[in-house]
């Protein structure tokens, strides 16, 4: 096998696991409160304590997946242009 053939084998591959992840879990975790939906403080102790709410994913601890985003974008500019 060439080189240049596995690469887009391997390229193809990597695609549709992360289309296959898209489609079954649409939201990962926030990157910015790792899923807690706030901020960890320390106290003055060194005690973690709970922050303030995240303002990325409002508190969820949730946000869309890039690949899902770019889905729901295409679904909706064609259904636009598709509608009678």
């Amino acid at each position: 096998m060439t080189p240049i053939l596995l690469a887009i084998t391997l390229l193809l591959g990597v695609t549709l696991c992360y289309v296959a992840v898209c489609a079954a879990s649409p939201f990962g975790n926030c990157r910015k409160c790792h899923g807690w939906g706030f901020e960890m403080k320390t106290d003055r102790k060194g005690r973690m304590k709970r922050g303030k709410d995240c303002r990325r994913c409002r508190a969820t601890g949730k946000r869309i997946r890039v690949g899902r985003w770019l889905y729901n974008r295409w679904a909706r500019i064609y259904r636009a242009g598709t509608a009678d």
